[in-house]
């Protein structure tokens, strides 16, 4: 039989093992994977020289902001920058599009709108907010992959913070419907009067940020969302935990058969409180960025198997939004631009500097999302009948991130000026090579919509 394509000479990474070998593609489809030694004929051949080649990545945690506010990235520079980054597909948030992405007929108006624009294929959540249980069905009827909802104020006025009611009805909903309700979990009463304790003592300097958001005023809404869960026997999705108490009180609800997966970011993973002070507003986030010390023990516990995914939480939005903040860290935006250096700081932070597993680092980034919204093995596999999604990175290159680097619309970062060790050379989606050479191959547009496939049973 002759293939299509194939990509030869590559060390080839799966969840379970590492070997030297290569992927047979034919259409867009991946046929199988072959070792070393083994005599093959294809139309394309593409040697890789030992680089690393990993499935492609699944990141289940971006904002582009479109349809309403696609000026701060929009789905064409946020794909591209996906591209870039190693990810084959992204799952996008309800917000902070405009309107926020709360009932069928606006999920379908966003399909609508952005079908031309991804160079990389994609996925959309829903909306849970104060109050549209009676959209939920039909948020799940229209193909998301998620229902997001926050316990705390999430700084957009049309997607409103929800209440313990409202949790736990919606765990029971996406439980029939066979799908996950995304939290973000933070305490919206605490964190609100210690905020406006500082501000009234008059500080406007960027401790007083994280100072208002301790790690406890996260903890407690993580333990009260663990409760709920377990009560409704519903699945749950804890967003952005930048905690190793958090992980923890989440891997001990599982340990009692609790449908609860867990999401950290590479910010917490990468950056500290000392940085943000440093960076200042291009670093704000909610959570905010945690000590040394906590970056440490949540190392710990990402090295020891106990996150489920990481994923960017990329934020983009005008630099005018951030600027004020220079001056006063309350008025700027919060959020950090993190889509296309996420694979780099994995590499950078886990794989070399801590021994972090390939093989760990796919099951996070690649395999679990896809498991968890409904995608899987169609993503994030390797598998054959699975898409020929896959990232090639040379593991040792070493390089410094620039403006000039990112496809960004808003070319900010808290990256900026930071140096990597791992970069990613080429990625393909559905056997189409979307970037290579530092460039994007493939017109706005290829990239098709995802609709969860499958119940959630992770």
């Amino acid at each position: 039989m002759k293939y299509d394509l194939y990509l030869k000479n590559a060390q080839v990474v799966t969840e379970e093992e590492i070997f030297n070998g290569g992927v047979l593609i034919n259409g867009e489809k991946i046929s199988r994977l072959v070792r070393d030694g083994e005599d093959v004929e294809a139309v394309q051949e593409i040697d890789l020289d030992g680089r690393v080649l990993l499935p492609g990545l699944v990141d289940d945690h971006v904002h582009f902001n479109e349809p309403g506010r696609a000026e701060w990235e929009g789905y064409r520079t946020g794909s591209m920058a996906a591209a870039a980054g190693g990810i084959t597909t992204f799952l996008e948030m309800p917000l902070n599009s405009y309107p926020a992405t709360i009932d069928q007929d606006l999920f379908n108006t966003k399909r609508q709108v952005v079908k031309t624009e991804s160079v990389v294929d994609y996925g959309n959540w829903g909306g849970l907010v104060n109050n549209n249980l009676k959209d939920l069905p039909g948020l799940c009827e229209a193909g998301s992959i998620g229902l997001k909802a926050f316990m705390s104020n999430s700084g957009i006025d049309d997607f409103e913070r929800i209440d313990d009611d409202l949790l736990y009805a919606g765990l029971l909903i996406a439980k029939e419907k066979g799908n996950v309700i995304g939290v973000h979990a933070e305490n919206e009463h605490v964190t609100k009067y210690l905020g406006e304790q500082i501000r009234d003592a008059g500080r406007t300097d960027r401790a007083g940020w994280f100072e208002s958001r301790p790690p406890a005023t996260e903890l407690e809404a993580i333990q009260r969302a663990c409760y709920w869960a377990g009560i409704a026997q519903g699945n749950l999705h804890i967003v952005h935990v930048t905690i190793a108490e958090g992980i923890r009180a989440i891997a001990d609800a599982k340990s009692k058969g609790f449908h609860i997966t867990s999401e950290t970011c590479p910010h917490y993973l990468f950056l500290n409180e000392a940085d943000f002070e440093e960076i200042g507003p291009a670093a704000k986030c909610a959570p905010p960025l945690r000590s040394s010390t906590e970056v440490d023990e949540l190392w710990k516990c990402v090295l020891e198997g106990m996150v489920d995914t990481i994923a960017s939480d990329h934020s983009p939005c005008l630099w005018d939004d951030k600027a004020p903040g220079l001056d006063d860290i309350w008025k700027a935006w919060g959020g950090i631009s993190g889509v296309q250096t996420m694979l780099p700081v994995i590499l950078t932070e886990g794989v070399h500097k801590r021994g972090l597993r390939l093989t760990d680092l796919v099951r996070m980034m690649s395999a679990n999302p896809a498991r968890i919204f409904g995608l899987y093995p169609k993503k994030g596999s390797l598998q054959p009948g699975s898409d020929a999604d896959i990232t090639v990175i040379d593991l040792d290159a070493e390089w410094t991130l620039s403006a000039e680097d990112l496809f960004y619309k808003n070319k900010h970062s808290a990256y900026l000026g930071y140096s990597f060790k791992g970069k990613v050379q080429e990625t393909f989606v559905r056997g189409k090579r979307v970037y290579g050479d530092g460039m994007i191959t493939e017109k706005p547009g290829y990239g098709q919509a995802l609709n969860r496939q499958y119940p959630y049973s992770y």
